[in-house]
């Protein structure tokens, strides 16, 4: 039997706004994608028309799609009508109330279910699923049921939601920004919170902030994950705040220059080498698998074309980037975490301290790189305090087995606040080769 062919004349009423095109570019080029996005920004009307395409497009016989939500009710509340809107300039659409079904003219059809009735996806098959709500679905719904449906048809998968604290939302999060590290053509992660896609008028966000408590803003408006936890060091609307900053050349032309490397201490972490001066940060060099003798040479590079005031390297793993670079006639300073800080009654290491400056540098003004892997490391790390009533962090291996991923890049700029550092002079703008002066 021949499968009946779509008009090409037929156009659906969607237009798609920021960051929505950004988003259906990752749905088409990635099996496996986690959507973390604030309140009313779109993320229902983006998951019904990308099931629409897919499901119009597919060129297997007999497609099956579902969009599942935590409770049916919720499903037909929140999708179907977007469904019915979407798919009604399609001819020969057909729709069932009872069973929240579509059925397309070329034999594809789409199932809207709830996941508080997931007996009644096993046994079949699916072609996409997208997961909304992600926080309050169950995850044995995803491990025994949803993934044994996509195995047959290679199919794929949209996670979708907005934070509600560390559940198997977070630890989901956690994992695909890992993996979209090492699987990238597989796995997509992308997180939009209210203050950068402008879906919201600002004004309105405004006031929405002013009017909601600060841990519910946070975590609706904001997309952190932390937002209900008390012993987060670097709250997320602070690293926000430094995201939309950005100081030019002039205002940042009398501070010091200074450069963090940390180096890679597993296989799965990275390397990464970042400049700061005063209170601009810049992008960082994120480097993976990457031996030490290419980490010194990368180092070396940067340290001829940032000409920095001091370098700081971890000394836990860099031993071997801090004797080359030093083989090659540069001055650079290795840091040992643990070691005593300059405030030791304050804090209960030299990592604590570091990171304590840090944060104290971002509320006085501090600009970051709107990198959501920098966002996710900064505002991922928990402290306490030890018995003498000093800050002490979470070490890597603690985050690690937490959440699944290691701090690198928040712990490469903690590095730039290793020691006080003093704005040096040099003919002709030669990087110093003498110990640079500390005050």
């Amino acid at each position: 039997m021949k499968r009946k062919q779509i008009s090409s004349a037929v156009v659906i009423p969607y237009q798609p706004r920021y960051p929505q095109p950004l988003i259906h570019q990752a749905l088409e080029t990635h099996r496996f994608c986690v959507l973390v996005t604030h309140r009313q920004m779109g993320k229902t009307v983006c998951a019904v028309n990308h099931l629409l395409k897919s499901a119009l497009l597919c060129p297997r016989p007999a497609p099956r799609y579902f969009y599942i939500a935590p409770f049916l009710k919720q499903t037909k509340l929140i999708a179907w009508d977007y469904v019915k809107r979407f798919s009604a300039p399609l001819p020969g659409v057909k729709l069932s109330e009872t069973e929240l079904l579509v059925q397309l003219p070329n034999g594809a059809k789409i199932w809207l279910l709830g996941a508080d009735n997931p007996d009644a996806l096993r046994g079949t098959y699916a072609d996409g699923v997208v997961l909304d709500e992600y926080a309050q679905i169950k995850p044995d719904v995803f491990d025994e049921i949803v993934r044994p449906m996509l195995l047959s048809r290679g199919g794929w998968v949209l996670f979708t939601g907005t934070p509600k604290g560390q559940n198997q939302f977070y630890e989901l999060y956690n994992y695909a920004l890992k993996a979209a590290r090492e699987e990238a053509q597989n796995w997509w992660c992308g997180v939009f919170p209210a203050d950068e896609t402008g879906v919201i008028d600002a004004a309105e966000l405004e006031q929405i902030r002013r009017r909601t408590p600060e841990h519910l803003f946070r975590q609706e408006y904001l997309c952190d994950f932390t937002a209900d936890a008390e012993d987060v060091l670097v709250a997320s609307s602070l690293v926000s705040q430094a995201c939309a900053r950005q100081y030019g050349m002039a205002e940042i032309a009398h501070a010091p220059k200074i450069i963090g490397v940390d180096p890679a201490r597993f296989g799965a972490d990275r390397s990464v080498i970042f400049r700061r001066q005063g209170l601009q940060a810049f992008a960082p060099e994120v480097l993976c698998k990457t031996d030490q003798m290419t980490l010194a040479a990368r180092t070396a590079q940067s340290i001829e074309s940032f000409r920095p005031d001091a370098v700081f390297i971890d000394a836990g793993c860099g031993g071997g980037v801090i004797d080359r670079l030093r083989q090659l006639g540069f001055c650079v300073t290795e840091i040992h975490f643990g070691s005593t800080p300059l405030k030791p009654a304050q804090y209960a290491n030299k990592r604590a301290e570091m990171w304590g400056e840090m944060r104290a540098w971002l509320q006085g003004g501090g600009a970051l790189p709107p990198l959501a892997e920098l966002k996710a490391d900064l505002c991922g790390i928990r402290y306490h305090f030890d018995a003498a009533g000093r800050l002490k962090l979470e070490s890597k291996e603690e985050l690690k087995a937490r959440s699944g991923r290691s701090p690198d890049l928040a712990d490469a700029l903690a590095l730039t606040f290793a020691l006080p550092v003093h704005k040096t002079v040099r003919p002709g703008g030669e990087f110093a080769r003498t110990e640079y002066e500390v005050l």
